[in-house]
């Protein structure tokens, strides 16, 4: 009773951890950009194949996770995700050590885990997983427990519910990276009130100090510092002071949590840094047009989607990419590029605004049709 509870459990949950990455499997492969990037595992010939990378890790989970569920090949399905959670491990405990990827993406943008959360999460399934082959160690010998079911009827059986299962995955998947995720999780999805999300997150904003790494020069002791008690004690930087500050050493702590939201970095700029936020959430309707790799786009397609949304008359039509001279016929604004990857899942892309709610949002190719 207790092992087959605790296999539906763990089982559910790789099944869940995979289905939400599976219907965005753009934006997750984002998350393994940032992982192979030069200020990670500094890895950046691997970024290509991000996108590789993110299906072959939601498939083990998929497949693994309900494999684990039916109780096929269960010493393989067991040690596999045992080796999963080892190497997801691997990499939380990174992020959250050296502070370099804020969120894994392990559940996608459908729920959000810190660093360290992440790391203790796959920490907690690993030794759940331990004890699971522990309990289920004697079943092993028995070739029918962890290969073939007793009978061929109900082997067969679980054996299409896999294919089944794996078919709507890949479905699911495909039209996805295609089009837009099926169900999406992001603050950016169809219905979203722009500005009504902007107003929640300056009335609440989260609050950070800034804390200084200092070290003394004569006895060689270092001390974290916030911001606060290094201006009121002057013996940390009188003249004369033995205190340096560590240059690239200091942190910015979060001290109060604000209203969440992506939203926040809803921050578009025209080419000289003037922000034009407020007149694109504030007209009547605003046609945007994303690209987070501008090199990377068609010129032809470019063409195309200009002539379209000019013709649409809108109060406010707009290019948003991080190259001023993207765009030829609409203005030019600029947008940090990891803000408009989690708005935009296709490159180039549109989304149209009216009063700052969203109200379409479509791949540019499938906006020219």
């Amino acid at each position: 009773m207790i092992k087959g509870l605790l296999r539906f459990v763990i089982a559910v949950i790789f099944i869940l951890s995979g289905f939400v990455k599976a219907v965005d499997l753009v934006g997750f492969s984002f998350k393994m950009e940032e992982y192979f990037s030069p200020a990670v595992f500094n890895m950046p010939f691997f970024e290509k194949f991000a996108l590789l990378f993110s299906v072959i890790v939601v498939t083990l989970e998929l497949l693994l996770g309900f494999m684990l569920l039916l109780k096929l090949k269960l010493k393989f399905t067991i040690s596999a995700l045992i080796a999963l959670c080892v190497f997801f491990g691997f990499l939380t405990f990174y992020s959250a050590y050296f502070n370099v990827v804020t969120d894994c993406g392990c559940f996608g943008d459908a729920i959000k885990f810190t660093p360290w959360q992440s790391f203790i999460k796959d920490i907690v399934l690993l030794f759940a997983l331990i004890i699971l082959f522990i309990l289920y160690r004697k079943d092993f010998k028995k070739k029918n427990e962890y290969s073939y079911s007793e009978k061929k009827e109900s082997n067969t059986v679980r054996y299409i519910l896999l294919a089944v299962f794996s078919v709507i995955m890949i479905g699911i998947g495909t039209y996805g990276i295609l089009y837009e995720p099926v169900i999406d999780f992001r603050d950016y999805k169809i219905g979203t009130d722009l500005k009504s999300e902007k107003e929640k997150i300056n009335k609440n904003p989260s609050e950070y100090k800034t804390f200084y790494s200092l070290k003394n020069e004569k006895t060689g002791e270092i001390l974290k510092v916030n911001q606060d008690d290094y201006i009121k004690e002057t013996k940390y930087w009188a003249e004369g002071s033995p205190w340096k500050i560590e240059e690239g050493k200091n942190e910015s702590v979060l001290v109060k949590e604000g209203y969440k939201s992506e939203i926040v970095k809803f921050k578009i700029e025209d080419p000289t840094g003037m922000e034009v936020t407020e007149e694109v959430i504030n007209a009547p309707k605003a046609i945007l047009v994303f690209s987070y790799h501008p090199k990377e786009v068609s010129p032809e397609l470019l063409k195309q989607v200009e002539a379209k949304v000019k013709a649409q008359k809108a109060n406010v039509v707009y290019g948003v990419s991080t190259d001023p001279n993207t765009f030829k016929t609409i203005k030019n604004m600029m947008m940090d590029g990891t803000a408009i990857k989690t708005i935009a899942r296709s490159n180039p892309f549109v989304l149209v605004l009216q009063n700052g709610k969203i109200i379409d949002k479509q791949p540019a190719k499938e906006y020219i049709k």
